[in-house]
């Protein structure tokens, strides 16, 4: 009967050792923090593309929507004034050059007639005079002609890095001031989300943090935090949580590491910040 009763006893400690150990591990687990939900918008930057001269728009490569390369050419300018203007400096260069090379033999003359005491030095010093006056206006123009050929190649409009055509504001033959809009493009990278924290949690991010972004279109994207804004503002419209729209939060922007054509601008999304590993 002994016998029973401690196997019966043993058992039942075993039991209770067993208890004891899983509610620890379910008390640590609830205890983990998880992942952080906030929600946000996607931001894509946009890039607003003119000429720097001004001029009458002879070509136009892209439509809007097109995908463009980094270097690709896009907009064209009418060349032919900007070529006569080059022409023409090139010509003033040619002069300019003559000029100094006329002035620079009657200064190296008297230069030696100095020397010898046949003239005296202010007539040299004339002769230096006339040639550096020559020398200076063929600095200024070469200066002209560099600046000719500058804005001979600003007549043409290059992507400035990889994107899509937002907008295409003008069209062939249209006349344009330096700088205005041609075209509106939508940078490939880089691609973030716009979100907000409240304060209470705000002590849950951290700059680098991971992050996974989803779109209501079923798309998951890894990113980490790239900013933290150091001031607070109220919630903006944009926010989803409504309990929070009264309420000072801080402004994150999640950077996403593999963007692709999935992520379009404004478009809402779910981020779920992971917490740091032990």
């Amino acid at each position: 009967m002994k016998k029973v009763f401690g196997i019966l006893f043993l058992l039942a400690a075993l039991g209770a050792a067993a208890y004891f150990f899983y509610e620890k591990e379910r008390r640590s687990l609830e205890q983990a923090p998880g992942p952080v939900l906030i929600y946000g918008n996607v931001d894509i930057r946009d890039v607003s593309l003119g000429f720097r001269v001004p001029g009458r728009i002879a070509e136009l490569a892209c439509e809007e929507g097109d995908r463009v390369q980094k270097g690709a050419l896009l907009a064209v300018l009418d060349k032919q004034p900007f070529e006569d203007e080059v022409a023409l400096y090139k010509a003033q260069l040619e002069t300019a050059e003559v000029a100094r090379r006329k002035a620079e033999k009657p200064f190296l003359r008297r230069d030696r007639l100095t020397r010898i005491g046949a003239i005296s030095a202010e007539e040299r010093d004339d002769a230096e005079a006339a040639r550096d006056e020559a020398l200076a206006q063929l600095k200024t123009a070469q200066a002209r002609l560099r600046q000719g050929l500058t804005r001979l190649a600003d007549t043409e409009l290059y992507a400035p890095s990889d994107g899509t055509i937002l907008t295409r504001v003008r069209e062939p033959g249209a006349v344009v001031a330096a700088g205005d809009v041609i075209y509106s493009l939508a940078l490939d990278n880089p691609v973030w989300i716009r979100a907000y924290i409240d304060e209470p949690r705000l002590g849950l991010v951290h700059p680098g943090q991971k992050a996974l972004v989803s779109t209501d279109s079923g798309g998951v994207y890894e990113g980490q935090v790239g900013f933290i804004s150091p001031q607070a503002e109220f919630t903006p419209k944009t926010v989803e949580t409504s309990q929070l729209r009264t309420d000072l939060v801080y402004r994150l922007r999640i950077i996403v590491n593999t963007p692709d054509k999935g992520l379009r601008q404004g478009m809402p999304t779910t981020i779920r910040l992971m917490p740091a590993q032990p």
